[in-house]
């Protein structure tokens, strides 16, 4: 397991995402970004897959464009909660109509059995306590409910060609998993659904190579997210959007794509019996 000790105070106690909150994650290249239809594409494609409607709540929400995106696309189907540290974003998901809860996720009471799903897209890697995390999602988790994790691939290509100058091994991460060190935090009353790897954007392997590993603003950040969604978005972009699908899915297999997505099912009362 490879994470950072010690952790800057700012880092530790969340006050540096209610600092970043406009600058970065308000700004209006990211929030183009994250509203983008094509998005959140791959986490709702998964997502569906296990999920077809009920209570879903998603932990780091930040402007709630994923939850905006479920109800969307899915009308209906699900009833949406996002929680979070930062305030500005929460305040901007409560414009896009996503309901908020503004308290620390593991110091909120919730009802037990209360949703079907709970997401952490891209959070587990900022957490001091990650496991705390996952086990606080057990219990108000209803049986045989779901848990989705995405977090950075610390066995990806990128990694692996980049070393520290990837743009991703930076402060704000406080933990780089691998596939094996992301299964040893799971608590025992999850089941182990789905492991695998995706994402893959070469243009950052290819700046960052280029530029040496220098610090790479949010601005900068944003931008690109941005830039690459419009490309998806292009229709004469097809054939190059089928090219890098099979990138991708090829260095999915191979466990070199850029995040980590796990898919956990709390076990009913049964499933404990038989473990015994």
């Amino acid at each position: 397991m490879t994470y950072v000790d010690p952790v800057a105070q700012e880092f530790a106690s969340g006050a540096f995402y209610e600092k970043a909150g406009t600058e970065y994650y308000l700004s209006k290249a990211k929030l183009e970004s994250d509203y983008a239809s094509v998005r959140f594409e791959r986490e709702l494609r998964l997502f569906r897959k296990y999920c077809s409607g009920g209570n879903v709540l998603d932990v780091g929400c930040s402007s709630g464009a994923f939850l905006f995106q479920l109800n969307q696309r899915f009308p209906g189907s699900y009833q949406v909660l996002g929680t979070d540290m930062s305030g500005p974003p929460l305040n901007y998901a409560e414009s896009r109509g996503v309901p908020v809860l503004r308290s620390p996720f593991l110091e909120t009471s919730f009802e037990r059995n209360q949703f079907d799903a709970v997401t952490f897209w891209a959070v587990l890697e900022h957490l001091m306590n990650p496991r705390q995390f996952l086990q606080k999602a057990v219990s108000i988790l209803k049986p045989s409910g779901f848990c989705f994790v995405l977090v950075p691939n610390a066995r990806s290509l990128a990694i692996r060609l980049l070393q520290s100058r990837y743009r991703y091994v930076y402060e704000q991460h406080l933990n780089y998993f691998t596939r094996q060190s992301l299964r040893s935090i799971i608590p025992e009353d999850f089941s182990v659904v789905q492991v695998r790897s995706t994402h893959f954007n070469p243009l950052v392997i290819w700046q960052d190579w280029r530029h040496g590993g220098r610090e790479v603003s949010n601005s900068e950040r944003a931008r690109l997210l941005q830039r690459t969604n419009s490309w998806k978005q292009n229709p004469l972009l097809k054939p190059a959007k089928a090219l890098y699908s099979c990138a991708e899915a090829v260095l999915g297999r191979m466990n070199l794509a850029d995040n980590l997505v796990l898919v956990l099912c709390r076990r009913n009362s049964s499933e404990r019996k038989e473990d015994l």
